[in-house]
């Protein structure tokens, strides 16, 4: 593995550290536990399909399951002593020398496939063929310390079609000792065939002590009340440290703040926020003023679908405006097709780089249209 240090990554978020760096993996004890049990009942699968929402910590998982693999000698039965007790945890000592030299990037069995950089100096917006290729070199290098190979994909979702389809070669015909680890955003992405010769393991969201515990590892500047955060983030580490690095959370209160004033608009604050999708260095922030309108669209759904607003409150004063703006199941198939429409909408203004201010300002007077029904 090598990487350059000036150059950012496809596989970190902005402002946390690499997975690799993780010392801690919270609310995924089950996950663990399946892998670990598969390996000390010598059933341990060649790959792996590691699942769940983005920002979970399946990278994390899949760093701690590639150090402990090329850490932890095969189980053998020692004729004298008998066989050693199964591990009970994937921890490894950070002064191993595997540990040593997974930080240092110089772990002779271990490669890491991600989007990489055109001989334009860009990131790819795909995995390509050449990046599976470069496996194939791996492969024929000696054996590490144990005799076992890692490969991580992140993520699996990326590859091209060229791509899948040279990884599927490798699933079809593994090398001996190799494991390899999948990361899928989003699974129905990827080739049928892939999945089926993947062991899964599914990793759900975090609940908001194990969130907490995880933003402070990485050492997010949390607020006083992280109930908001927790709420629109959704059991994300990673949707987390965008908001709180994109001051997500003051977006939101002024989206509400908005909604709040229909039927009859306030157009100032709908004119200063439009703005913000325009100003320099803004495209982060309009991508994530996208984000946050759907989460707003759908908790508007949901409010009148269900009879209630959604608990905890991603803002003060949330609910009563949301059951407010969707008192019934009538009102909350609106918000719904809404927002079938306006994902729709934005997706195809950014395809043909519509003005992001003109493509927000649409956006709100659809709301203000769907609430005055």
């Amino acid at each position: 593995m090598s990487e350059a240090d000036d150059l950012p990554r496809a596989d970190q978020a902005e402002g946390a550290p690499h997975p690799r760096e993780t010392v801690r993996l919270y609310g995924h004890a089950q996950a663990e536990a399946d892998f670990l049990h598969a390996f000390s009942s010598e059933r341990l699968h060649h790959a792996w399909l590691i699942m769940g929402p983005r920002g979970v910590g399946k990278a994390t998982l899949a760093w701690r399951i590639a150090r402990f693999l090329l850490a932890t000698p095969p189980v053998e039965e020692d004729s004298l002593f008998g066989a050693p007790p199964p591990p009970n945890s994937l921890d490894i000592d950070p002064d191993h020398p595997v540990s040593h030299r997974m930080q240092a990037l110089a772990e002779p069995g271990m490669a890491a496939i991600t989007r990489s950089y055109n001989d334009k100096g860009r990131l790819r917006d795909q995995i390509v063929v050449d990046d599976i290729r470069v496996l194939n070199r791996f492969f024929g290098l000696s054996s590490a310390e144990g005799g076992r190979r890692v490969v991580i994909v992140d993520s699996a979702d990326e590859m091209n079609v060229n791509a899948a389809n040279a990884l599927l070669k490798m699933l079809e015909e593994p090398p001996a000792r190799t494991t390899l680890l999948l990361i899928s955003h989003q699974p129905s992405r990827l080739l049928p065939t892939i999945r089926s010769r993947c062991r899964t393991l599914r990793l759900g969201p975090l609940q908001p002590d194990d969130m907490q515990a995880a933003l402070e590892q990485v050492g997010a500047s949390l607020p006083e009340d992280s109930t908001h955060l927790a709420a629109l983030a959704a059991g994300s580490v990673g949707a987390a440290m965008r908001l709180l690095s994109l001051e997500g959370m003051k977006l939101y209160s002024e989206l509400l703040a908005i909604i709040d004033s229909l039927p009859r608009l306030d157009r100032q604050r709908a004119m200063a926020l439009a703005e913000k999708a325009t100003a320099r260095g803004g495209a982060e922030r309009f991508e994530l003023m996208l984000t946050l309108i759907d989460v707003l669209l759908v908790r508007l759904a949901r409010t009148g679908a269900t009879g209630q607003a959604p608990m905890p409150e991603a803002a003060q004063n949330e609910g009563a405006i949301l059951a407010r703006l969707s008192p019934n199941p009538h009102k909350a198939r609106a918000w719904a097709d809404l927002a079938a429409t306006v994902t729709e909408r934005t997706r195809h203004g950014q395809a043909v780089n519509l003005d992001p201010a003109a493509l927000v300002l649409d956006t709100v007077f659809k709301m203000q249209d769907t609430a005055s029904r």
